[in-house]
């Protein structure tokens, strides 16, 4: 079940609140928020990357986590920044971790580019994440695709 090989994600950072309720994150503080909160676990590497769609490097060990289960780990870090930031329960957002295998071939030569393999997790902070998914149509993004090449994490 678990590979053998390195994992790599990379993130994405979707706000879909205002910034009015809600302060937005830079990149740099985006990826801050998964260093500070991804360091307990000692095998999960973090690196902010250059690049205009991906912001956070995170590379796993593939034989002791699933995909899955760093994106959990990245949706609690998330979580924790936001109730740290002392947020009234109505404006908390929720929090979807959406993420999919690259089965095609790289767009990009660029290093800080996802490649066949690589997990690209999209981090959704928004309002409700059940209007949120209905607006990709996540449900018939999926529906073709084996099981084990997209995971959802949600934090209400």
């Amino acid at each position: 079940m678990f590979n053998q090989s390195p994992g790599r994600m990379l993130l994405s950072h979707n706000f879909d609140v205002s910034p009015e309720t809600i302060p937005a994150l830079s990149r740099e503080e985006f990826a801050e928020v998964f260093r500070s909160g991804l360091s307990a676990y000692e095998n999960l590497q973090c690196r902010l990357v250059n690049h205009p769609h991906w912001i956070l490097e995170i590379l796993f060990p593939a034989n002791e986590f699933l995909p899955q289960q760093v994106g959990e780990i990245c949706a609690k870090a998330l979580a924790e920044k936001r109730r740290s930031q002392q947020l009234s329960a109505e404006t908390i957002p929720e929090i979807l971790v959406l993420g999919g295998i690259k089965t095609t071939p790289p767009t990009s030569d660029s290093p800080d580019a996802l490649q066949p393999g690589n997990w690209g997790v999209d981090v959704v902070e928004t309002h409700s994440g059940e209007t949120f998914l209905q607006a990709i149509a996540w449900d018939a993004t999926i529906a073709q695709k084996p099981a084990d090449s997209v995971f959802k994490v949600e934090l209400k």
